[in-house]
Parts: C-alpha cells; sequence; structure tokens
C-alpha cells in the first residue's frame, strides 16, 4: 500500500510523544514493504523534500502567524487568532491535495492535525481517498487540548467561544474519516459524549513498542525515581516534586526530565533537596538507555492524558508506573501488578504510596516483573499488523 502520515510535527520536531509514535509507525511500515509518505510543518517557506529510513518527508510551511512548534513562546491573544486561522486556513488544504495526488496515496492516517488545519481532512475526502484519524489528545473538544482552565483544574464549564470553537471544529471533521483511532477508551468515551463521529467506526488501539528480549536487572541500593515529560503544572510536577520531599529517606533519587513553561518554578520548588535532579530535555535514544536505572516512573498527570508513550516506556524497561488516576493512565496500570494509582493531584496519597514501595525490594521486583510482562501486550509488531488488517478493511 502506498500510505501518507499527516502529522503537525515530525522529528527532529518533537514537542510531546505523538510524533515519536508517528516516526517509529511509518519506518516500521516502510520495513515491511510499504510505500510511505509523511506530511508535516516546517518552518521554511519552501516545501522541503527528503527521505529518511526509506520514509519520503514533505514538510510544508502552512503559513500562519508562527511555527507550530513555537506555540509554547506564544502571547495568549497571538494563539486565539492562531487557532481561529487554523481552522480554515487554505493554504494546507491546497497543498496537501496537491502531493497527495502526485503521489497516488492509497489510504491517508492523520494524526496530530493543529498547525496544519482541519481544512486538510476536507482535501483528503475530496479526492476519495481512505482516511483513518487517531485522536491522541483533545484538540476536536478542547480549544487547549487539555480540559484545563486557567486554574489548572478540569474545566466542567466551557466558555461560549470554547463551545463556538467546538461546534465549529464538528461541521467541519465529522463524517470525513472512514475509521477513527484512539490508544485509550477513555478518548474515545469523550469524543462520542462531544457529539463527535457518531456514524463512524471507532476503535482502541494501544501504542506500539519495540520490546527488549529479557527483563532488565535493576540496582535497590539507590531508589531511582523517573519523571519523563513537560514541565507543565497541568502534568502534576509540582504534586510529585512536594509529595518527594516528605519523604525522609536518603537512598533515594528523583530524576526529572523533560522541559516546559514552568521548569523555572519546579527548579526552585527542589532547589533545597539535593536528591532531585533535573536533567534538561534529552533525545529519546538516549532516554531509552537510561529507563534501564528507573525503579519506577511517576506521571502525576492533573490532566487527562491519553495513553502517555512514557508509560509504554517503562513497561518495556522493567519500571512499574505510579500513575494518576485520570484520563487513560488507568487502562495501562493494573494496581498491584505493574504499578499503583493515586488520586489526581493528591500530594499524600502519593507519598503514602512511595513509603510503601521504596523499603520493600521484595513488592519492587514483583511490579517490575509484572511491568515487563504487561508490555508484551504492546508489541510493536502486533501493532504495526493490527494496523494493516484495519487500513485493509476500509479500503475494501
Amino acid at each position: 500500500m502506498k500510505i501518507c502520515f499527516i502529522s503537525n510535527l515530525y522529528p527532529p520536531f518533537i514537542v510531546g510523544g505523538a510524533e515519536i509514535v508517528v516516526k517509529k509507525v511509518a519506518e516500521e511500515l516502510a520495513k515491511k514493504g510499504h510505500d510511505v509518505i509523511v506530511i508535516t510543518t516546517s518552518k521554511n517557506k519552501k516545501i522541503n523534500y527528503e527521505i529518511i529510513n526509506n520514509v519520503t518527508i514533505y514538510r510544508i510551511n502552512p503559513i500562519n502567524l508562527f511555527p507550530y512548534f513555537t506555540m509554547s513562546k506564544q502571547a495568549k491573544s497571538v494563539k486565539l487568532f492562531y487557532f481561529i486561522y487554523d481552522l480554515f486556513n487554505p493554504y494546507p488544504h491546497i497543498t496537501v491535495k496537491k502531493i497527495l495526488k502526485k503521489e497516488k496515496i492509497d489510504i491517508v492516517h492523520i494524526n496530530n492535525f493543529r498547525g496544519l488545519s482541519l481544512s486538510i481532512f476536507g482535501a483528503v475526502k475530496s479526492l476519495n481517498i481512505p482516511l483513518v484519524f487517531t485522536a491522541h489528545d483533545f484538540s476536536l473538544i478542547c480549544i487547549k487540548s487539555s480540559f484545563l482552565n486557567s486554574s489548572n483544574e478540569i474545566c466542567m464549564n466551557p466558555s461560549n467561544l470554547c463551545k463556538i470553537y467546538v461546534k465549529i471544529q464538528k461541521i467541519l471533521v465529522n463524517n470525513k474519516p472512514d475509521l477513527v483511532i484512539a490508544p485509550s477508551q477513555f478518548v474515545i468515551n469523550k469524543l462520542i459524549n462531544a457529539g463527535f463521529f457518531n456514524n463512524i467506526k471507532m476503535t482502541v488501539l494501544p501504542l506500539g513498542i519495540e520490546l527488549n528480549d529479557k527483563k532488565v536487572e535493576k540496582s535497590y541500593n539507590i531508589i531511582d525515581i523517573f519523571y519523563v515529560g513537560g514541565l507543565s503544572k497541568h502534568k502534576g510536577v509540582h504534586i510529585l516534586i512536594n509529595s518527594f520531599k516528605k519523604i525522609e529517606q536518603e537512598n533515594i533519587r528523583l530524576h526529572i526530565f523533560g522541559k516546559g513553561e514552568d521548569k523555572d518554578e519546579f527548579r526552585e520548588m527542589g532547589h533545597s533537596d539535593k536528591r532531585i535532579i533535573f536533567h534538561g530535555f534529552i533525545s529519546n535514544k538516549k532516554l531509552l538507555a537510561l529507563y534501564h536505572k528507573a525503579n519506577m516512573t511517576v506521571v502525576p498527570s492533573i490532566c487527562y492524558d491519553n495513553s502517555p508513550t512514557v508509560i509504554y516506556e517503562s513497561l518495556m524497561n522493567g519500571s512499574p508506573i505510579i500513575g494518576s488516576r485520570i484520563g487513560g493512565i488507568p487502562e495501562l496500570v493494573k494496581e498491584g501488578y505493574n504499578g499503583f494509582l493515586f488520586e489526581a493531584g493528591n500530594v499524600d496519597e502519593l507519598k503514602e504510596i512511595f513509603e510503601k514501595i521504596i523499603p520493600d525490594t521484595l513488592l519492587l521486583k514483583k511490579l517490575e516483573d509484572g511491568a515487563y510482562e504487561s508490555a508484551r501486550k504492546y508489541d510493536l509488531n502486533k501493532h504495526i499488523r493490527n494496523l494493516e488488517t484495519l487500513y485493509r478493511d476500509i479500503k475494501r
């Protein structure tokens, strides 16, 4: 098959896990003999064309107010105009359509679309090409994609502006995909409840990971606790730091990897505790090697996380997960088997879990075994086979 992935970002431009997932899947499909094209954004005015690992990549400039990967640096007022124009931006529609015609694509798989405009859905369907859409986040039903209000709490009462924005998105995207995929049932339920894709097949397809041949052996002289992700309050990093600082043991370390808008505040919070180490942003390749030493990974989100890649990567390396009981996280974490769950934002409950696990090496080893075994369900080869089956089904 000739498959086109459309993703607002593609390495080396990385903001979250979705673009890493797209790259991994695109390259695996290319290895299996498929002809794979990627359309993504570029900061240059001209269309850039390159081939990397047998994947053909078109990088286009959508001609909006700023490049999408600089979103976190922009003022709120500027972002608002960006989002409004992104709804109808004609340039990506025209450009994507030209590329699809030129390449004679068999199937299109849209992933994160912000920055490439919702107009690309119409571009695909105008050519009668089968279309798959993967919902990696809540962009269709929340302008911030996180369901958080200005106080970093779950938004229960959206503003009229937000309601209008979602209604427009629903008009532009409904009935366009032939299949909608999400890594978690939670996201699918949210889309259904918001009135999206009522007459379209929707299915859960967890992310795929490359499995290690054998379980990684850990050390317990120092208990290494990892946080990997965005350094923003909606990710709950402040909850983790406050909880960790309450623990008295000296043989523990909290390793924080990532970048984000609240990094300076978090560094200040952890400054007085020498057991807390900030590593900044590192490449995914280096990170996967470091997971080997992680005795546990904490995912303390206070937002509706979909299906965080950090959980899959940790399980693959036999690192148990301590995660918030929110969003799609509980679909991956089985209490007492591959980790534990706590109420999102609850500093004391997280502290109690730490105090239960840290001194109990036998429990840690049991959780590690469960983590490694549960990772087998997410074998990348199985994921690719399932994806190929879904593609063939909608092409019939």
